[in-house]
Formats: structure tokens, C-alpha cells, sequence
């Protein structure tokens, strides 16, 4: 599924992964979220509730331009440097340009998330 990421102006096209996090990712959409800085490496926010992460891998690493899910404290993660492998990371999918708009700005960023169909 094709999604777009609104930061202001600014369109960040990605994807999410047919999985079962992806899939209720999905089901949130459209999504406007608060994004905070973590450890100069991703950005964060709290989701609404908690996504399944049935038969997802228990440790994962990111890559910059991951969209991820830390099932540990119930939040989307945006990598825009690569990180590590992490315990109960699920990788949602990525961003398909535009990272570097997120290592860009500081201080806390309001995003709007929503799916796109093939022809948006």
C-alpha cells in the first residue's frame, strides 16, 4: 500500500508492507501525529493504540528511511540515519525519498499520514 507523508508542504512518498502491522497501520489512516527527535536518529510518536505483531521478528534493525513500530512503548518510529538492531522493532516498511527532510528540522514536527492508490 502506498502512502504519502505530509510534513507543511513538504509530500515524503513511501509504502508499508503487507504484514500484519502493516496492514493495521493501515487501518489508522489518515493519521495527523505529533513527531518528536529520539537519540539523533528517528523520528517518534505515540500511536492511538497498539498494533498486532503477530509472526513479526523478534529483533530488527533500520535503515535510514525505515517506517518502523516499537512494539515496547507503542509507537512509529521514522529512521533517518540506520540504527542498530532492536528488540521488538517491526519493520513497517519505508519511505520511498525525502529522508533527508526529517534529519533536517528540529524540535517537534506535526505529520499527516494517509494512504495513496496507485494513480495519486
Amino acid at each position: 500500500m502506498g502512502i504519502r507523508i505530509a510534513i507543511g508542504d513538504t509530500s515524503l512518498p513511501g509504502s508499508l508492507d503487507d504484514t500484519a502491522a502493516g496492514r493495521d497501520f493501515a487501518s489508522l489512516l489518515p493519521l495527523t501525529l505529533t513527531m518528536t527527535d529520539f537519540a539523533s536518529t528517528e523520528k517518534i510518536s505515540d500511536f492511538p493504540r497498539k498494533l498486532s505483531t503477530s509472526v513479526a521478528p523478534d529483533v530488527t534493525s533500520a535503515r535510514a528511511g525505515d517506517l518502523a513500530y516499537y512494539a515496547p512503548w507503542g509507537n512509529l518510529a521514522i529512521f533517518y540515519r540506520d540504527s542498530r538492531y532492536a528488540t521488538g522493532l517491526v519493520r513497517l516498511d519505508s519511505l520511498e525519498s525525502g529522508v533527508e527532510e526529517l534529519a533536517g528540522r528540529d524540535g517537534d514536527l506535526t505529520v499527516t499520514i494517509q494512504a495513496i492508490d496507485g494513480n495519486s
